[in-house]
């Protein structure tokens, strides 16, 4: 064979082979080699730059803090995207529209927005309300670039000697930053906010127009904004004509207008007023001898202020005017509104003493209610607990969790696809990934059998949760949307109410079930009328009627079984003794928001309470026990006479039956007060105004008519172009025949949710 292998050339085949092999160790070993020195000759070249004692000690600290430092870039910048996203300079340098607003019965409540060409140039503003208003919030304004590190440091010792909160640290960019865009909650992410927005506003603006915007935006109580509207408010006169002591009065107003606002509390405003004036002689800006007389004569206020100002229903209604005024042309506005300054009043006194008397030890700082008709008008509106101390509209823009109130959409969305209120479910739950829902005070549900209203009566999680796997989840949210409930996302918990709702929102989304199933979307403006006193928005002239978005039955059907919530369920401290009350508790975990949504045949109104920062108040804190009785005290002011509609899917009260009697009788004796109970004679005064629009469409219809006579094109009557809104379909309420009522027994539907044992 090696004999073979050789004559074949194997032997020179070989030494090739060898000889590659050789190739390659010698070039691996040379480059290895190459390597090597040059590695050699780095350490040697390297070796001259090396640090030894000190200065390594220098080199390495600076190493780190590099290292540190673009860490840090990156975290800050992390945190500063929230408040970038916050900054919005529409919010306060294209403000064009001047709004002065009416309530229903046509009176001046109030006024919001300002002409720029009617503002107070900072050149005309005195000194010494330039002077108080450094001196009190920010002396060293001029000195620093947003923040003030000195005087934060200086704020925290006087907090810390005196054990109490008696400067604040906040620098006046700070300040504006904070009204602008933020609302007042004490938490480190509204504070991160705060900071990141001062720097972009020292960023942008110079010092003079961040003064200026101060002085044009802060609010100072009675719902005066700026130092122009308050000099004219509680002197009545401009501001470029005030003394020295009406300075300092307007540079006190700033920490708590409410507080020291002289309507209010005249001996805290003339305390707060020296303290202004001893904050001038401290700063250097008076001396003592000059700020002497000042305080010998204290400013003179307007007698006759009026101290109900609805500021939280106005932030409201001025962002609704934008809205249905834009691009008409027209910045200097009136509008009528909805406001019933009574309800506003018996709102207040419902929701703002129960925080300030008992919010401390319930643990809960803030809340909300809001009132309106069944068919959306808005008639009270409280945002907060202290519109001088913040104005951010907890009503309109603080997205809450609704816990059990939420179950109501769930409810409705299974009426819809076929279920009734008898309908058997079973106590239990399927679990959805890692979720189980339990019942209030624990455990996954006892497996028993019960109708669908007791369910709901008793508010079970474990219902309401297969319901809402049983319906389809999507279909849950279409029937949000439909009812102008806008967010709600695709959860485990939805059911549950794990996402934010508005108490606007809240509130119009069972304002349709009270409303026969009829759209009821919240609303706050009637009319529009341009400066020179011309119609330019009508509701009831430009709007469509409200369409029928549930049916009647199953209006009727929420109805009845909201109604046994009230009787027989979680909301009986809610029941009213003269007229049927239906509505819906709710509670989210922690506790950190409670509720009670409810409605008569006339009023829809919801109550929140809970904290800014989302901290948990007390155990035990349920909207049962503390928001359903603030509800009942505020309605039951709220109705001021007994003529209350009956709500579709119940039969008539029998306080109602009374009054409908009376009021018959009265048709026969006193026709003129019989109109005024019914609000006949309210319609009618409606139709009178109305009369001039009326007869402005049948001009417009005859020439339609007489260029049609003339072989013309006819032009559509409206003048708009646009066609007509379809009127609304027609339905009865409910049928109550259908449904179980008080009293009455019903057969049972045996029909049950399928659920996972």
């Amino acid at each position: 064979m090696s004999d073979w292998f050789f004559k074949q050339g194997g032997r020179d085949k070989l030494s090739n082979l060898l000889g590659l092999d050789a190739k390659i160790d010698s070039t691996l070993s040379e480059t290895w080699s190459r390597i090597r020195d040059a590695w050699n000759a780095g350490q040697t070249f390297f070796a001259r730059f090396q640090l030894t004692g000190w200065k390594r000690l220098f080199n390495e600290l600076a190493s780190e803090g590099l290292t540190l430092g673009a860490g840090g870039f990156v975290v800050l910048f992390a945190l500063a995207i929230p408040a970038f996203n916050e900054f919005d300079e529409g919010k306060f340098l294209t403000g064009r529209y001047s709004v002065k607003f009416l309530d229903k019965d046509g009176n001046e409540i109030g006024k919001r927005g300002i002409l720029h060409n009617d503002a107070v140039p900072l050149e005309e503003i005195p000194e010494s309300v330039i002077k108080a208003t450094l001196a009190t919030e920010d002396r060293r304004f001029f000195e620093h670039y947003g923040i003030d590190v000195l005087g934060t440091v200086r704020a925290l010792a006087e907090n810390l000697r005196a054990n109490d909160v008696v400067q604040g640290g906040s620098s006046l960019t700070q300040q504006l930053a904070k009204n602008l865009f933020l609302s007042s909650e004490r938490s480190l992410e509204r504070k991160i906010k705060e900071l990141f927005l001062s720097f972009l506003l020292e960023s942008r603006f110079t010092k003079r127009e961040i003064l200026k915007l101060y002085l044009d935006r802060a609010y100072m109580g009675g719902g005066a904004f700026g130092v122009e509207a308050a000099s004219q408010f509680y002197f009545g006169k401009s501001v470029r004509e005030v003394n020295l002591a009406e300075a300092a009065l307007l540079g006190g107003l700033y920490k708590a207008p409410t507080k020291y606002a002289p309507h209010v509390n005249l001996p805290a405003s003339r305390a707060r007023t020296n303290e202004v004036l001893q904050n001038l002689v401290e700063a250097g800006f008076f001396t003592a001898a000059e700020v002497h007389e000042a305080r010998l004569n204290p400013a003179k206020i307007v007698e006759a202020r009026t101290t109900d100002s609805p500021d939280w229903f106005l932030d409201y209604a001025f962002e609704e005017v934008q809205k249905l005024a834009e691009g008409k042309g027209q910045y200097v506005l009136t509008a009528r509104t909805t406001i019933d300054l009574s309800m506003q009043k018996a709102a207040d006194d419902a929701i703002v003493p129960f925080i300030r008397q008992r919010g401390r030890g319930l643990r809960l700082n803030s809340g909300a209610l809001v009132a309106m008709e069944t068919d959306g008008a808005v008639r009270a509106m409280v945002g907060g607990p202290d519109y001088g101390e913040s104005q951010f509209n907890r009503a309109t823009h603080a997205r809450r969790q609704p816990g059990s109130s939420f179950k109501v959409y769930v409810y409705a969305t299974a009426l819809e696809r076929g279920y009734k209120p008898t309908t058997t479910v079973r106590d239990a739950s399927r679990s959805c990934g890692r979720w189980s829902p339990s019942n209030y005070g624990g455990g996954g549900g006892s497996g028993s059998r019960l109708p669908l209203w007791l369910a709901l009566a008793k508010s079970l999680n474990t219902v309401a949760a297969e319901l809402s796997f049983a319906v389809g989840r999507e279909n849950v949210i279409e029937m949000t949307q439909r009812l102008g409930i806008k967010g709600i996302r695709k959860t485990c918990s939805m059911a549950l109410g794990d996402y934010g709702i508005t108490p606007l929102e809240h509130t119009g989304g069972f304002a349709t079930f009270a409303n026969g199933g009829k759209r009821a979307l919240p609303y706050g403006v009637t009319e529009i009328y341009n400066s020179k006193g011309e119609l330019i928005y009508s509701r009831e002239r430009d709007e469509p009627a409200p369409p029928q978005i549930i049916k009647p039955e199953v209006a009727a059907g929420m109805n009845w079984m909201m109604n046994k919530v009230v009787t027989e369920g979680t909301a009986q401290r809610a029941g009213l003794e003269f007229t049927h009350s239906a509505g819906k508790t709710g509670t989210s975990s922690g506790p950190n928001d409670i509720w009670f949504v409810g409605f008569t045949g006339r009023y829809v109104a919801s109550v929140w309470l809970g904290n800014d920062d989302n901290r948990p108040m007390a155990n035990g804190n349920t909207g049962g026990q503390i928001a359903a009785p603030i509800w009942h005290d505020f309605m039951a002011v709220a109705h001021r006479d007994m003529n209350i509609p009956t709500l579709p899917g119940l039969d008539p009260h029998p306080t109602q039956v009374a009054e409908q009697q009376r009021i018959a009788q009265l048709r026969i004796t006193d026709p003129a007060l019989a109109a005024q109970l019914t609000g006949e004679a309210e319609a009618q005064a409606k139709a009178s105004r109305r009369l001039p629009d009326a007869a402005r469409d049948a001009l417009r219809q005859m020439a339609v008519d007489l260029r049609k006579a003339a072989g013309l094109t006819a032009k559509p009557a409206g003048g708009s172009g646009g066609a007509p809104a379809p009127p609304a379909p027609a339905g009865k309420p409910g049928d109550r025949a259908a449904l179980p009522t008080p009293g009455r027994s019903a057969g049972t539907d045996t029909r049950s949710i399928g659920v996972v044992q």
